[in-house]
């Protein structure tokens, strides 16, 4: 446990930053360089927790994996990874335990659902009560064995076992897969994307449709190592039994999601001015920049740029200090900026209005309930938060107000939850006390050296350890 204390900042934060690479695409780079032929270096990766719990469980599957250290080592890094192709994982020595990142879970279980061995993947006590029965059912109906952790049912309701969720711990055992067409039932790119790299390792084409466009970082990354991939609309269709050739080099662009908070920051504070460099611009996963315009929020994107053909366009996004005013968020974009919900309720709680989130119903399966953890500590604090059905669907309704107050508050062991409470604690009045920053090293290790980098000299005491 490591608490932290708050206090307001008063004078604009001023500067610019060069953020961590994306996690969701070094992540995807990894695994899908792994599993190709030649060696990759991929530049920018960011040495958080879940990233690391990816490369370890390469490692632990035969791969061999390189390292060289930055000037900022301790946050990113340059990594080179010795390709073996579709079918050249080994069969580990034992369980691999994967901590609490479900991305490394869910892709790497499309993976092992092609290789001709037995995998067991353990998870932390987070990802362990995450919902896998989206993914499982898919890769069963490829031909994929697959056991897992289900709640003990009652005497009688044997028969519906196979409409109860699983969880963590996952036994998998690959083998000769067969193509299929899936509707997705739920909006996820980790679904499909496990979906895909299962498709790898088919003899014929695997197509997936999704209810609403995800981001598609595995597309744009599985293009660029010359899959045969094709996209229209919501539809993907790849084309299984073709090897993967390594583009030699990526640069894993700054990740939006650790920009948001900066944004929403910069954005609340006034006389504020700053620079993010190099950020994913993916339009998949720029709603977080959408919202905060449609609320009024005075960003501009220069030096938009495209590095690579067919891979992920880059930028510098520009903010400056504007008021807000309440907008309707639909569910339809929802998944373009799941993981930007939480700094977004925070933006509400200072906008003039009414703000409206629709559809926010994954939101309860994330690290943490992040409906809960986000409502009930913006509370404490003053804001007014109703979460409401309508038509079926869960809805977070926000109306501004004009200061929030400085309490007591939980992170509830949620990276994401946690850094938005330190943004709160900043623009609010009074001291707000963290019970715990641990967790935001899952995704954002250095994520206080570069907000120290942002705030004016006589703000940095703000932030201070108890």
């Amino acid at each position: 446990m490591r608490p932290l204390l708050v206090k307001p900042a008063l004078v604009g934060l001023q500067g610019e930053s060069v953020l961590l690479g994306d996690k969701s695409i070094a992540h995807r780079s990894v695994i899908i360089s792994a599993i190709s032929h030649g060696n990759t270096t991929i530049e920018n990766f960011p040495n958080n927790k879940d990233c690391l719990s990816t490369l370890k469980a390469l490692k632990k599957l035969g791969i061999k994996i390189t390292q060289e250290n930055s000037e900022t080592a301790k946050s990113c890094s340059a990594i080179t990874i010795l390709g073996k192709g579709l079918r050249g994982l080994s069969s580990p020595k034992g369980p691999i335990f994967l901590g609490d990142s479900g991305t490394t879970l869910r892709l790497l279980l499309g993976v092992l659902a092609g290789q001709n061995f037995k995998t067991k993947l353990k998870a932390g006590k987070s990802l362990s009560q995450r919902p896998m029965l989206r993914v499982t059912v898919p890769l069963r109906m490829m031909g994929a064995i697959i056991k897992s952790k289900v709640p003990c049912l009652p005497a009688g309701r044997e028969s519906q076992k196979s409409k109860i969720e699983e969880y963590a711990p996952i036994t998998i055992k690959g083998g000769n897969l067969m193509p299929i067409t899936y509707k997705m039932p739920v909006a996820s790119a980790q679904v499909k994307s496990a979906i895909l790299l299962a498709g790898l390792y088919t003899k014929g084409k695997t197509e997936v449709i999704e209810p609403t466009k995800t981001r598609d970082h595995t597309e744009r990354i599985l293009k660029l190592f010359k899959a045969d991939i094709k996209l229209k609309q919501n539809t993907i269709v790849i084309k299984g039994n073709k090897e993967l050739v390594s583009p030699g080099r990526i640069y894993i662009p700054g990740d939006i999601s650790s920009a948001s908070f900066f944004m929403v920051l910069a954005t609340l504070i006034p006389g504020s001015q700053i620079r993010i460099r190099n950020v994913s611009l993916n339009p998949s996963r720029t709603g977080i920049i959408s919202v905060l315009k449609r609320m009024g929020a005075n960003i501009r994107i220069t030096d938009y740029r495209l590095p690579i053909t067919d891979y992920e366009p880059m930028g510098d996004i520009f903010v400056k200090s504007a008021n807000l005013r309440g907008t309707i968020v639909k569910k339809e974009e929802i998944p373009a900026l799941i993981d930007e919900l939480p700094i977004l309720m925070l933006a509400a709680c200072r906008a003039s209005g009414r703000t409206v989130f629709e559809g926010v119903s994954e939101l309860r399966v994330k690290e943490t309930d992040r409906i809960n953890s986000m409502s009930g500590n913006l509370k404490k604090m003053g804001a007014d938060i109703r979460t409401i059905k309508k038509n079926g669907q869960e809805q977070i309704v926000i109306k501004g107000v004009k200061e929030l107050k400085g309490s007591r508050i939980s992170s509830f062991a949620d990276h994401r939850t946690a850094m938005s409470m330190v943004v709160a604690g900043l623009v609010a009045g009074g001291e707000t006390l963290i019970d715990d920053i641990d967790c935001i090293n899952k995704s954002f290790p250095n994520f206080f050296s570069f907000l120290k980098n942002l705030l004016r000299p006589s703000c940095k005491v703000l932030l201070r350890p108890c």
